[in-house]
């Protein structure tokens, strides 16, 4: 099969696109023709060599947002519908310790991300366990489906799960224009929010995110965000902040929460170290959450409201496969907004 890897860490250079081994399945597993892959941070991280590169599998494939169809079955594999159009749920887990139990599969000691500790969807073929398999929504095309997985499992992880948004409350939302920021806009509108603000690099970027729900969008590069946040809510702040970049919004985040406000985090794109004054966050009750990816059942519970369109995907850009490099280049400078997908 054509794949796309890189044989060890480096610069967008090591991203070769070469012939690569047909995937093997195991009597659980199955087969499935990618057709397309959408990309996310994690593989930049993971070409880069600057997170988790021992968990890196190499040569590696990467990409974990898969839309494709299923071509075989191992002899004990689970059986879908007679639908084979599948989206591939990103994380694997044991399902039988006690995490994995009661729904919190991303705590399960042998949690792993496809296309991360896996080979991934930057190929024709991938292998992965049946029980990763769930249908392709109604209408949505394999590129939107591929947009679909692993930001709004995030998402709804992050705001419902984690910082149980309630309808009426108000959200900071930091980069509208990443897959995952594109997800909790209309995540945090679905759940109620009475007020979701959120910020963009890029003046273009900012009718873009009021076209998807945002009531106000703020330049984090030019505006004084935490003074802004606190004159669009009258003085209160927000009750919840959704961070995905860690170091270079975390001091900003802090201001921009009202008192008893939840800061929600799954990343740090800018780094992952910042200093926190713990006064300011006993005396104003703040909770700081963490939030890494999401279960099985939550994945299942959220892809229902793209049947009735109440959520959707947000395709970027598009890419051949061949053009990896060049899709990953536009991620690293962060002229996207939403996915870039990759088409296999």
């Amino acid at each position: 099969m054509k794949a796309v890897r890189f044989h060890e860490p480096g610069g967008l250079e090591k991203l070769r696109y070469e012939d690569a081994p047909d995937p093997v399945i195991g009597d659980t597993e199955v087969l499935v023709r990618v057709r397309a892959c959408a990309l996310n941070h994690l593989d930049i991280w993971s070409r880069s060599g600057s997170r988790g590169g021992d968990n890196v599998p190499l040569p590696h494939i990467s990409g974990g947002d898969i839309a494709g169809e299923v071509v075989k079955r191992g002899k004990s594999a689970k059986s879908l519908t007679s639908d084979e159009k599948v989206i591939v749920a990103p994380g694997i887990s044991c399902g039988l310790c006690r995490y994995c139990r009661s729904g919190w599969d991303s705590l399960c000691p042998e949690f792993k991300i496809v296309g991360y500790q896996t080979q991934g969807g930057y190929a024709e073929y991938v292998a992965v366990p049946s029980g990763n398999l769930l249908p392709i929504p109604d209408k949505l095309s394999f590129e939107e489906a591929a947009s679909v997985p692993l930001v709004f499992l995030t998402a709804w992880h992050m705001l419902r799960t984690r910082a149980g948004l309630k309808p009426g409350e108000s959200v900071l939302v930091w980069g509208a224009g990443s897959g995952v920021g594109v997800a909790a806009i209309q995540v945090a509108k679905l759940l109620g929010a009475s007020k979701v603000i959120s910020t963009v690099g890029e003046e273009e970027k900012k009718e873009k995110a009021l076209k998807l729900g945002s009531d106000h969008v703020l330049n984090h590069h030019n505006e004084d965000v935490p003074a802004e946040v606190k004159r669009l809510t009258d003085g209160r702040k927000v009750d919840v902040v959704f961070d995905h970049v860690g170091a270079a919004t975390w001091d900003r985040s802090m201001r921009s929460l009202a008192p008893g406000g939840r800061l929600v985090n799954c990343g740090v794109t800018s780094g992952g170290k910042a200093e926190v004054d713990i006064r300011y966050v006993f005396t104003r009750q703040f909770s700081l959450l963490g939030s890494y990816m999401g279960g099985f059942a939550e994945l299942q519970e959220v892809l229902q409201f793209f049947e009735d369109r109440r959520l959707r995907p947000v395709v970027d850009s598009v890419f051949p496969l061949k053009d990896a490099p060049k899709a990953q280049e536009r991620m690293e400078k962060s002229q996207q907004f939403g996915k870039i997908v990759l088409k296999v």
